[in-house]
């Protein structure tokens, strides 16, 4: 049974049925009588779709907020500055190197099917985590190995590190655990990979209910959720909206109970407005404009500095609103970052210096960018670029896509455009987080960094993950940043603030500064 003050029910299903609504069928809008009627359903409101929910090969927001709320791992993650807290593990030890760990599963702990979690579930997920090497494998990746694992018994696990990692239990939050039965009852030819894209096999609080792509995603509440400290809530609707502005209006007009991508101007708009409480936090979250180091002009350092010192800094702040200027690689406060770094800027007679240096030194170019279609602010520091690069003769092709094309854009050199842009959203609360998935050479391929590769940035990127003293790890990353930003791969943009547009009804709500559009519903209720 739930440790929740009310048992789940499925009384929303109900409650849909009573709307006039077909059991297994979702409306294109909701109904506003029913938003009145049943007061234990949460919506949220946001661009994202959910593209892949198999938790071992998925990553991204909202793929995270799938994980959080439908699956469990062994530790959460919770507070400002981030902790880990205890998840499927109650408790947890580490040996006095930080090299084997012994995890105790909470008792309670039970997936949908009604089944205990067990240490071999448990072990069975890294393995399968590591052996498909696809979603968040890379932040374990020649860390833990297969022979690392072991299930002591039905309740504990432990797992002996291959080499020193500082953010172990700080990354552990984003390994899912799913129900070895369950999968290896749908293997197929890829590892159940096939049938997790439309199956789940989790323990967490909520259980996929119906789903329609591009529109609208039900979860229940499971009837055997477990956790502690839970909310009131029967179930939460994740709402497809393409544009920042909808669900602005959704969410003053009570159609929403939270609006996930809402811009500067929303937000001052949402100012006063009854009912709406706004969440504008400092994250470890950065925007910079990747390029391509690897096919076409940009392979040119020269071309890369001239590009960096034509670019306008202070449009691009000005754009963004709630934000400050990145200074290097790393977000502003986290561990080792340098707030003296020298970083360029705005200097077009270094700009046109470098340009001479390259093979179109009066520019008569044109280059590419890309960015997500419902991501308008993108677009603004797309117009940005285009601006700045005029003053180089250079000119600049504007190209909307989703986002699965744009995944699919990064899979080689070839098909990567000129200019890419991303939000690197911390996961944990460490310097790892952000230097390894956006610049060693091990995640070219992906969208976090698709082509950059550097053997002595690499060097320095696994220096820093394997050392355990502080002081020692912040000239690593020192070190680290000076050669980053020596190199020239990106346009080092913006720290956008995180904001987040909620109704007052919202009880429990607490901000952690990572993933932070990755909402945790089961501890909320609905007043």
């Amino acid at each position: 049974m739930p440790n929740s003050p009310q048992a789940p029910t499925r009384r929303h299903v109900l409650a849909l049925a009573g709307a006039g609504l077909a059991a297994g069928t979702i409306p294109a809008a909701l109904p506003a009588p029913l938003l009145a009627r049943d007061q234990r359903l949460m919506i949220i409101a946001s661009g994202g779709d959910f593209t892949n929910v198999d938790p071992h090969t998925s990553s991204g927001s909202t793929p995270a907020f799938f994980m959080r709320n439908v699956y469990d791992p062994l530790l959460r993650t919770s507070g400002t500055p981030p902790e880990p807290v205890p998840g499927l593990a109650q408790s947890w030890e580490a040996s006095e190197d930080g090299m084997v760990f012994t995890f105790r599963l909470d008792p309670a702990a039970r997936f949908h099917s009604g089944q205990p979690v067990t240490a071999r579930d448990v072990v069975y997920s890294f393995a399968r985590a590591l052996r498909l090497a696809k979603g968040n494998s890379w932040m374990l990746r020649n860390i833990v190995t297969p022979e690392g694992l072991e299930a002591v018994d039905p309740a504990t696990v432990r797992i002996t590190l291959a080499t020193p990692f500082a953010a172990f239990l700080s990354v552990l939050p984003w390994f899912p655990v799913v129900e070895k039965a369950a999968v290896e009852a749908h293997l197929g030819e890829d590892d159940g990979q096939s049938w997790l894209m439309s199956n789940t096999a989790g323990s967490g609080p909520f259980e996929l209910g119906q789903s329609r792509p591009g529109a609208l995603y039900r979860f229940i509440r499971s009837p055997n959720a477990w956790q502690p400290g839970g909310g009131n809530l029967d179930g939460v609707i994740w709402r497809v909206s393409r544009e920042a502005a909808s669900e602005r209006l959704m969410l003053q007009r009570g159609e929403v109970h939270a609006a996930l991508d809402l811009s500067s101007e929303d937000m001052d708009a949402l100012e006063g407005a009854p009912g709406v409480v706004r969440v504008i936090e400092p994250e470890y979250r950065t925007f910079s404009i990747k390029m391509n180091t690897r096919h076409g002009p940009l392979t040119d350092i020269n071309m890369r500095r001239a590009i960096s010192h034509a670019v306008n800094y202070r449009a691009l702040l000005d754009s963004a609103g709630y934000a400050e200027l990145m200074v290097g690689p790393l977000p502003n406060g986290i561990l080792g970052h340098d707030p003296g770094l020298e970083v360029p800027r705005h200097d077009l007679e270094a700009a046109r210096a470098h340009l001479a240096r390259t093979a179109t030194p009066a520019g008569g170019i044109t280059l590419k960018m890309v960015y997500v279609s419902h991501l308008d602010q993108e677009r603004r520091y797309a117009m940005v670029l285009l601006d700045s690069l005029k003053a180089l003769g250079i000119g600049l092709e504007i190209q909307p896509l989703s986002w699965p094309d744009m995944v699919a854009a990064c899979a080689r050199p070839e098909t990567f455009p000129d200019f890419f842009p991303v939000y690197q959203t911390a996961n944990y609360g460490d310097p790892d987080n952000i230097a390894y998935a956006a610049y060693h050479s091990a995640s070219n391929g992906n969208w976090q960094n698709a082509v950059y590769s550097n053997p002595e940035v690499d060097r320095l990127i696994e220096a820093g993950r394997a050392e355990m003293d502080p002081d020692k790890r912040r000239q690593i990353y020192g070190a680290f940043q000076r050669a980053v930003v020596a190199d020239a791969p990106d346009i080092f943009g913006v720290l956008e603030k995180r904001k987040l547009g909620l109704r007052a009804s919202i009880q429990n709500y607490a901000f952690t500064p990572v993933a932070s559009n990755a909402i945790e519903c089961w501890p909320l209720s609905l007043t």
